[in-house]
């Protein structure tokens, strides 16, 4: 059994300032809809390094004091690759708030948040940011349909 498998790493990251987070919509239409800004790890690049790096990017924010929260993950239908989401939070950051190519950045209420058009298994992955007792937004390919669970 092979021990080394091809691994797509990215980070999403839930910037929150009292009872208000931070959102973003997506603009890209293979993932359209509201959720946290974030992106690729790039070779090399420690994963707190792309946060930070990604929600620059993203927004214009430099966020600090990062705690890693839980993961996201599923493997594609064939086998080919296994794609990680790392999940970041913070209520630190600077800046001035811009919005990029991405999706237009803004604060909402956080129990406003399901008013929104949610991106495709964003409200899932969500409930690993708020819950300290899950860690991981687990996605499998099960007699020809996607199945999730949080763990």
């Amino acid at each position: 059994m092979a021990r080394k498998e091809v691994c797509i790493l990215t980070n999403m990251c839930m910037i929150s300032d009292g009872r208000r987070i931070l959102v973003q919509d997506r603009s890209d239409p293979a993932w359209p809809g509201i959720t946290f800004p974030g992106g690729h790890v790039e070779p090399g690049e420690s994963f707190v390094a792309s946060v930070i790096r990604e929600v620059k990017e993203e927004t214009g924010l430099t966020v600090s004091d990062l705690r890693l929260c839980g993961i996201k993950q599923w493997t594609q239908q064939d086998g080919e690759y296994r794609y990680i989401v790392l999940l970041y939070k913070t209520e630190t950051f600077s800046g001035e708030l811009v919005s990029s190519d991405e999706g237009r950045v803004f604060w909402i209420a956080e129990d406003e948040l399901a008013n929104y058009p949610l991106a495709d298994g964003f409200e899932q992955m969500y409930q690993v940011f708020r819950r300290d007792e899950l860690s991981e937004n687990y996605h499998w390919f099960e007699d020809g349909v996607w199945m999730s669970r949080n763990l």
